[in-house]
C-alpha cells in the first residue's frame, strides 16, 4: 500500500508508506485526488516517508498541491524538511 488516510473533523490525513518513483507516482497522485475530491476537507495533512523526497514523490506532491490550492484547501506537509516545505508554499502576493 502506497497510501493511506484518516479522515478527521478538521482535515484529511494522507500517509505516503514509501517514497515514491516513475512507476507509481501517478497512482499515489490520482489517489490524493481522488479522496480530496470525495471528502472535500477543510484541510489535506500528508505525511511524507522522507525528509527529502524523491523527485517523483515531489512531483506528486506538487501535483496535490495545485489541485488543493485551486479548490481552497490548504495542504501541509508533515516529516518533511524546511526546505522541502518551501518548494510547495505559495506567496500569496
Amino acid at each position: 500500500m502506497l497510501v493511506s488516510h484518516v479522515v478527521r473533523p478538521d482535515a484529511l490525513h494522507v500517509t505516503l508508506h514509501r517514497d515514491l518513483d516513475v512507476t507509481n507516482r501517478a497512482a499515489a497522485a490520482l489517489r490524493i485526488e481522488a479522496l480530496v475530491q470525495a471528502h472535500r476537507p477543510a484541510r489535506v495533512v500528508i505525511a511524507v516517508p522522507a525528509a527529502d523526497p524523491s523527485p517523483a514523490t515531489l512531483s506528486a506532491l506538487a501535483r496535490a498541491h495545485r489541485m488543493c490550492a485551486g479548490l481552497g484547501v490548504p495542504l501541509v506537509l508533515t516529516g518533511a524538511s524546511e526546505r522541502t516545505g518551501r518548494l510547495l508554499e505559495t506567496d500569496g502576493a
